[in-house]
């Protein structure tokens, strides 16, 4: 295992790991590496897929504020706002938050037809002093779920897996691992986390990630009106809270339960929208999936014996990092490479592989729940109107959290074997991206983009 938990759920800014976290770090991370003092010009060019839509998704002003010093884990959507209005006004960056450089919106290249070798999220920025030699020139990789990497140098995670007492990268060898050690993949992943952070600090961590996960649902229901971007598409999560708080106070009636699974999920791909805090649970456009389905495990699960909340979401977060790291490893989860199966059918998996084991479920069953649910995700296709992670991506949320929870209740209702393993499902969602027109690969150039647009 070479990428860890902490790795695949990042806070972040929405509305897009891919097109917004992703382009920020690259541009703070270009920033950081200048010799400032020489630094007089910039320019920066967007290629393939950030050019595409990089609008829709606040790629130009994620490039500005990583330019400007902002980390997208750690900065408040109304600081976003501010920073951006002021680069507007001044038409000046402060490179690595201190030196003044002409620079805004209007100056950055789209290229939405070219497409880089590396990924078709693609940007090239150069620093030139005031003799216009150049300073520093790179071409950095946005890879899904806020993974970036610079041109020539290793991706996420290389050099890593010595450190891991229990490495894996197919779930061959993860279900090995879970055999040989009898336990679950939940401690797999602890095991390996231990490894670079101390058990005091991954489950304060996690527990973190958690609470960030229901102050964005806090933070959606607190909104109301519009989301920003021109369709006027009407916030639901507000209204949907209050019938659900009226009809189910207690959060007890099993009715109700996929309503509130329902609710979270539009609540966090709501404030998403919006350029809230989010999760990338792996990525921004499906960030609604897990929180989703674990606030089921949490409210709504006949769990037995009774756990307390912590020994209910660590072990969940473990697990769902670990179905993550095997799509991260041996295919992607970025919308722009394979479509949107590699986002919402690997945040569905994820979470239906952490509920299967959270219910008791052994690790076969846990990893042949992750399988059924990719395996009715293969082929889904990423084509956002007007470029907005909007519509379809935010309803597509809730019906991939009610997938999770039907395919772990259909696995617990088996032995674990399945004549599809998970391997051979994340293998052929890489396969069936490869083959994806890239009309449908978040360009904004086929499907529902073109047709609700046309009509």
């Amino acid at each position: 295992m070479t990428i860890g938990v902490f790795d695949l759920f990042r806070v972040g800014i929405g509305p897009s790991s891919s097109h917004t976290v992703g382009p920020m770090k690259a541009a703070g991370d270009f920033a950081g590496r200048l010799d400032l003092e020489r630094v007089a010009s910039l320019d920066v060019e967007l290629f393939g897929s950030l050019a595409a839509t990089g609008r829709g998704h606040g790629t130009l002003t994620a490039v500005l504020l990583g330019l400007d010093g902002v980390d997208p884990e750690t900065v408040l959507p109304d600081e976003v706002e501010a920073r951006r209005d002021r680069i507007e006004r001044d038409g000046r960056v402060r490179v690595g938050g201190i030196r003044a450089v002409p620079f805004a919106e209007g100056d950055i290249r789209l290229s939405p037809r070219t497409v880089m070798p590396g990924h078709s999220n693609a940007m090239r920025l150069r620093a030139a002093d005031s003799a216009g030699a150049v300073v520093d020139e790179a071409v950095y990789y946005s890879i899904g779920g806020g993974f970036i990497v610079r041109e020539g140098e290793p991706g996420p995670g290389a050099g890593e897996v010595a450190a891991a007492p229990l490495p894996f990268e197919t779930a061959a060898q993860l279900l090995a691992h879970c055999d040989r050690e009898s336990a679950p993949m939940s401690e797999v992943m602890f095991r390996n986390e231990l490894a670079t952070r101390s058990a005091a600090e991954i489950r304060e961590g996690i527990l973190h990630l958690a609470g960030v996960m229901e102050a964005c649902v806090a933070a959606s229901v607190a909104r109301d009106g519009v989301l920003p971007g021109g369709l006027r598409v009407q916030r639901r999560a507000p209204k949907w809270h209050a019938r659900l708080r009226a009809e189910d106070p207690e959060r007890s009636d099993p009715r109700l339960w996929q309503e509130w699974v329902n609710f979270v999920a539009l609540a966090v791909n709501e404030e998403n929208a919006s350029g809230g805090r989010v999760v990338t649970a792996p990525t921004n456009g499906a960030a609604g999936i897990v929180p989703a389905v674990l606030s089921y495990a949490l409210h709504h699960a006949d769990l037995r014996p009774a756990r307390s909340r912590e020994e209910i979401i660590v072990p969940f977060l473990l697990t769902a990092a670990a179905i993550g790291v095997l799509f991260k490893m041996r295919a992607s989860i970025s919308g722009a490479e394979v479509g949107c199966q590699g986002e919402v059918g690997s945040a569905s998996s994820m979470a239906a592989g952490a509920l299967a084991e959270i219910l008791g479920g052994t690790p076969r069953q846990a990893q042949n729940a992750a399988e059924i649910a990719m395996e009715h995700s293969l082929g889904l296709t990423c084509d956002p109107i007007a470029g907005l992670v909007q519509i379809p991506c935010i309803e597509r949320n809730a019906i991939a959290a009610a997938k999770a929870i039907n395919a772990a209740k259909m696995a617990l209702w088996g032995d674990g074997h399945h004549y599809v393993s998970l391997d051979q499902v994340i293998s052929t969602m890489r396969e069936t991206g490869r083959d994806m027109s890239i009309k449908y690969k978040e360009t904004a150039l086929g499907g529902l983009a073109v047709n609700v647009v046309e009509c």
